[in-house]
């Protein structure tokens, strides 16, 4: 199989010295704009500024270099970096307004300083080298540096001193002991990037599989290398990891904006038949799934199709698409209006990318005859050829098309791995050769891609596409799942780590399977994993258990109140979602953030991957133990509040904290300010014509509320609102302010209702632009009326304003 030989090359080539280097600078120094040539011994290094801080190093022995691809790299472009270049005896020296860049002549190797001199990247004697096709570079270790990133990776934070291959895959085998469910071997995103604590980081823009030992053979030394294709990478310099994510995302593409109920509950289903249980699937079930979330009050959104809602093929089977309804499914278009008219935005069926002919279509043999599918072997293959346009366009028209004029509104491209590799629902393994190997990591990009850019034009609103393979370039379409696995205790906690790794690595848009994937879990598994799921950046529930398929229902009365409890809360923070996802979109920082994100000078956070950020001022530490009602947490630097108690801890330490079966330790950063919306069963289901602020008071603090019209991608061009909100907390009392609306787009009216953690005494005075506000009996006073009220019992001081967001509004608590 593919995967096997993937498996010996890189073990023969780990143990394998590389035996041509790119010799000496002999002659030829050329800059052009940003690019800047060597000639040397061996062949030729070009070395382009991107920005001050961003270079790109491309390394050629033929003297030629491999054109610009548009898969994993969407910038090419830079505007013109100002920099001095000096020549010396032995070396170049370039200096921009944030690196000094040493190129030294003989060996030639490449050295990066900041301006301070401090040493961020050296590389070794003969570092940049070649053994056969395989490229490769070499670079010191500096006694404290730590290395986080390379994907969606279940089995560690940190990778010094470890390995690591990356190459699209599931893993080995299908024995659930160990193959397919290896969490060291899972690779169903890898991303060919890292973030060093020294302030740097590296992307390796090649295709092939790569491997990466950060220090494992050798201490003081980590390289990276590549089975074939051009010696092609990026430094970036931050120093901190939210700069470099920043300027990662900047080549590889930003995460867009999904439409605001893309926040909302993601709900699979295999319509009452897996396989093996297919003639009980239809299209009844369906409409009676969306219509028992409803009446049990389920706040959910978004639905899907998974593989039964279709006929499996004649050549392909399960691992292949027909395009051909099942019989079970009488009226499909009927079955689409019934759930539009229950208020749902999005329903989508799940496809593989194999065509494959079936009863009535024979989309495979059409395809084939018109040159649309891969060629394998020399002849006519099954797979689309997502890398012509052409071809993807016949998809679209031929096999897509079939059901988006039905109702369909999105997809979820399964299988993209199965390109060039063995597939899991078959013993194919699709195209091979070299060729093959090169675009076997880009597949599932390109494979993600055409449905998100044509559903995007076709419904007229922001792209959506949910797909479980991915690359460097995969967050532009958006989002990924984490792959089928099972429902056991010993996955909940490396699915949390695969979460925080793939957002070191500029993958945002991120869900899993909430209970797992496969067979029925442990109800207290499921409950520990819904608690998680809904403070995930996408929310999905979805499994293969058959009859039970993850619906809260069947796991019992606890299970179903859990759900709904933080479902609900979901639903309420939108406004904090959905601002954390615009800050995403700007800046590539990720909604689910591992502690090492904003901490990477402190080491206690290094290996800490079951708790995590969530947007700016939530931290998130999920029980991953069975029968657990207690967990320790690490709480950074700061003062953190326990979200459920209002318990205030010094940060820098660790705590244990209790954690009964319907609670998720949740702790809030101190000077928080966390925007909600009302309770709602879906998107739209009432006007938000109250925003409740639940504020944390510290000293100074502030938060910009980020709106838009939610849907279309008009953002993109300045048409948003930012309103600002600021907390100042002194001797004399508190002083919060909320803004009037800043931008192009005008936001509809809300009143703002502050839900103040208020320690203090009762306040002797709440104003509101200088005017004095009533106290009230009770909270619930506060409804329909302007005024305040402090609850001793829980100290929060509650207070609604009396004007809305059409001006300023300043309270001041004395």
């Amino acid at each position: 199989m593919l995967n096997k030989f993937f498996a010996i090359v890189l073990m023969l080539w780990s143990s394998t010295a590389f035996s041509q280097t790119i010799g000496d600078y002999k002659s030829g120094f050329i800059r052009q704009g940003n690019a800047i040539s060597f000639t040397t011994t061996k062949g030729e290094v070009k070395l382009d500024l991107c920005t001050p801080e961003m270079f790109r190093i491309r390394t050629s022995w033929t003297n030629k270099f491999e054109p610009n691809e548009n898969l994993m790299v969407i910038k090419y472009d830079w505007e013109k970096v100002t920099a001095k270049v000096e020549e010396k005896k032995d070396q170049f020296i370039l200096t921009t307004a944030k690196l000094m860049i040493k190129v030294n002549k003989s060996p030639f190797k490449v050295d990066v300083f900041d301006l301070k001199g401090k040493l961020l990247t050296s590389e070794t004697n003969g570092s940049i080298a070649k053994e056969n096709t395989k490229v490769g570079v070499t670079k010191k270790l500096q006694a404290d540096e730590h290395f986080f990133g390379f994907g969606e990776r279940m089995d560690f934070m940190d990778r010094r001193f470890k390995k690591v291959t990356l190459n699209v895959g599931r893993g080995k085998g299908l024995p659930h002991a160990i193959g397919a469910y290896n969490i060291l071997e899972a690779n169903y995103c890898p991303v060919p990037f890292f973030m060093s604590t020294k302030g740097y980081g590296i992307f390796f823009h090649n295709s092939f599989s790569t491997a990466w030992d950060m220090g494992a053979t050798n201490k003081d030394q980590y390289s990276f290398k590549a089975a074939d294709g051009e010696l092609d990478y990026y430094f970036i310099y931050g120093p901190t990891f939210p700069s470099i994510l920043n300027s990662y995302t900047s080549i590889t593409g930003k995460s867009p904006m999904l439409p605001q109920f893309a926040l909302g509950l993601h709900a699979g289903t295999y319509s009452g038949g897996t396989w093996g249980h297919e003639e009980k699937t239809s299209d009844q079930y369906v409409v009676e799934l969306a219509r028992k979330y409803r009446a049990l009050g389920i706040p959910v959104d978004l639905l899907w199709l998974d593989s039964t809602w279709r006929l499996f093929g004649e050549i392909g089977g399960k691992g292949a698409t027909s395009f051909e309804w099942r019989e079970t499914f009488k009226d499909p278009k009927g079955m689409f209006d019934s759930i539009y008219a229950m208020n749902y935005k999005m329903v989508g069926l799940h496809l593989r990318p194999r065509f494959d002919n079936a009863k009535k279509l024979n989309l495979l043999d059409q395809a084939q005859a018109k040159g649309y599918t891969y060629p394998e072997n020399g002849k006519p293959g099954e797979f689309v050829n997502f890398f012509d346009e052409k071809a993807t366009q016949w998809w679209w028209d031929n096999g897509v098309m079939r059901v988006a004029k039905l109702g369909a509104k999105f997809l979820k491209t399964d299988e993209g791995s199965a390109f060039g590799a063995l597939a899991n629902e078959s013993e194919k393994v699709g195209p091979t050769g070299k060729q093959a190997e090169r675009l076997h990591n880009l597949f599932p990009v390109a494979y993600a891609k055409a449905p998100f850019l044509a559903f995007e034009k076709f419904n007229g609103f922001r792209g959506l596409n949910q797909t479980r393979e991915g690359y460097s370039g995969i967050q532009r379409y958006p989002y990924i799942f984490a792959g089928d696995w099972p429902s056991e205790w010993q996955y909940f906690a490396p699915v949390i780590k695969a979460g925080l790794n793939v957002g070191l690595s500029g993958v945002g848009s991120w869900a899993h399977c909430m209970g797992g994937f496969e067979h029925q879990a442990d109800p207290e598994l499921y409950i520990r994993w819904v608690q998680f799921g809904m403070f995930s950046p996408i929310a999905l529930v979805f499994g293969m258990d058959h009859p039970g398929y993850k619906e809260p229902w069947n796991y019992g009365e606890d299970a179903l109140r859990n759900f709904k409890k933080y479902d609900l809360l979901r639903y309420r923070l939108f406004p904090y979602l959905y601002t954390s996802m615009h800050q995403q979109y700007e800046t590539g920082l990720p909604m689910m953030r591992a502690l090492v994100l904003d901490h990477q000078d402190d080491e206690n956070v290094y290996e800490i991957g079951d708790q995590y950020l969530f947007g700016d001022h939530l931290m998130v530490a999920p029980v991953t133990t069975k029968g657990a009602i207690t967990r320790s947490v690490y709480l950074p630097e700061g003062l953190w509040f326990n979200y459920w108690t209002g318990e205030e801890y010094e940060g820098k330490s660790y705590r244990h904290v209790v954690a009964p079966l319907d609670t998720i330790p949740l702790f809030v950063k101190a000077g928080a300010i966390i925007p909600m919306q009302p309770e709602m069963t879906y998107t739209g289901e009432k006007p938000v014509d109250v925003i409740t602020l639940d504020v944390y008071p510290h000293g100074e603090s502030k938060y910009d509320l980020y709106e838009d019209d939610n849907m279309s991608s008009n953002y993109k061009t300045g048409n948003f609102a930012l309103t600002k909100i600021t907390s100042s907390l002194n001797g004399s009392g508190l002083v919060l302010k909320i803004a009037k609306p800043e931008g192009m787009f005008k936001p509809t009216n809300h009143h703002y209702l502050a839900k103040i953690h208020w320690n203090n005494e009762v306040p002797k005075a709440v104003s509101e632009n200088g005017n004095q506000l009533k106290a009230v009996g009770n909270a619930a006073a506060l409804d329909k009326n302007a005024g305040w009220y402090y609850d001793a019992k829980s100290k929060v001081l509650w207070v609604k304003s009396a004007g809305d967001n059409t001006g300023d509004i300043g309270f001041s608590i004395n």
